[in-house]
C-alpha cells in the first residue's frame, strides 16, 4: 500500500512514503533547480575537445560556491567529485578526471545542487566536437523519450504510464532502456520515494497526487541494456560497450497536470542541437 504524507510531517529521510509538497516547497525547488539549470548552460561553451572532466567539476564547484550552493555528489556516500561525468559507453556516475575529453565523445554532465535545503537535479548530454549520427540519433531518442515520459505526469495517473511511454517509443526506435537505474522523488532529499521506472505498465505504479516532485531521466543504449559497474563501485557502463545516452529533468505534479523545474532558461536543454530541432522532438 503507497502511503501519502504531507512532506513537512515526515523526517529527512527516505521512509517509504510519498511526500506531498506545498507552494513554498515548489518556489525552493524552482531556485534550487534554475540555478542546476543555469549551471548547464553555462558549461556548453566550456565543453569542447581537450577539456579534461576534471576542469568541468572544478567549475561546477566554483559556480556552486559562488551561487551560495552546495554540489550535492561531493561527500555523498564517499563520492569525492562534485559532478558525474558519463562519456560514450559510461552510462551513469562517471567520475570526473584529468584525461580530456576527445573530438566525438558524447558525454552526460549530471549536476545536482542544494540551495536553502533544496535540490536541483538535472542532466543533459553535451556533443564533443563533431560527432557521428549514430550518436546524435541517440541523444535526439533519449531526450524524446524524456519528453514523451514528461506529458504523462498528471493527478490520477500511476508512475508506470510514465515508464510505459518511455520503454514503448526507444525500443521501437530499436534502442534499449536500462532497467539497473531509475529516476526519484527528489526535494528536501535527495534521493526519495518513489522509484521512477522508464519502463513498464500502464497503470502500475503509486497513482501520482499533486505535491509529488521526482526526477524522470531515461538512460538509453543503442545496444542491449545491460551494465555493469566498474571495481570502483560508481561507474557503470553499458556491457556491450554500446553508446549509451541520458538526460534529466526534475518535475512537480500540480493540479493542473506537470511542472518542470529544471527547463534551461537559455534554451540550451540540448546543447549541440539547433533550436528547431529541440522544437521538433518537443512537438
Amino acid at each position: 500500500m503507497t502511503i501519502y504524507l504531507e512532506a513537512e510531517a515526515q523526517p529527512l529521510r527516505n521512509t517509504g512514503s510519498i511526500r506531498l509538497y506545498d507552494a513554498e516547497a515548489f518556489e525552493g525547488m524552482r531556485r534550487a533547480c534554475q540555478l542546476t539549470a543555469t549551471c548547464l548552460d553555462k558549461l556548453a561553451d566550456l565543453v569542447k575537445p581537450g577539456v579534461t572532466t576534471q576542469a568541468i567539476d572544478d567549475f561546477v564547484f566554483q559556480f556552486a560556491m559562488d551561487a551560495g550552493a552546495l554540489p550535492a555528489t561531493l561527500n555523498y556516500r564517499g563520492y569525492m567529485k562534485s559532478v558525474c561525468t558519463s562519456i560514450n559507453h559510461v552510462v551513469c556516475h562517471g567520475i570526473p578526471n584529468d584525461k580530456p575529453l576527445r573530438d566525438g565523445d558524447i558525454v552526460n554532465i549530471d549536476v545536482t545542487l542544494i540551495v536553502d535545503g533544496f535540490y536541483g537535479d538535472s542532466s543533459r548530454m553535451y556533443l564533443v566536437g563533431k560527432v557521428k549520427r549514430a550518436a546524435e540519433r541517440l541523444c535526439e531518442i533519449t531526450y524524446r523519450s524524456l519528453v514523451l515520459g514528461i506529458r504523462e505526469v498528471k493527478p490520477g495517473g500511476h508512475i508506470g504510464d510514465i515508464g510505459a511511454a518511455i520503454q514503448d517509443y526507444a525500443e521501437g526506435e530499436r534502442c534499449s532502456v536500462v532497467r539497473d537505474f531509475c529516476g526519484h522523488g527528489v526535494g528536501k532529499l535527495f534521493h526519495d520515494s518513489p522509484n521512477i521506472l522508464h519502463y513498464g505498465r500502464r497503470g502500475e505504479g503509486p497513482e501520482m497526487r499533486p505535491g509529488m516532485i521526482f526526477t524522470i531521466e531515461p538512460m538509453i543504449n543503442l545496444g542491449r541494456p545491460h551494465v555493469k559497474v566498474l571495481p570502483d563501485g560508481w561507474t557503470a557502463v553499458t556491457r556491450d560497450r554500446s553508446l549509451t545516452a541520458q538526460y534529466e529533468h526534475t518535475v512537480g505534479v500540480t493540479e493542473g497536470g506537470c511542472e518542470v523545474f529544471t527547463y534551461s532558461p537559455g534554451g540550451l536543454d540540448m546543447p549541440g542541437f539547433s533550436a528547431d530541432r529541440l522544437a521538433e522532438l518537443t512537438a
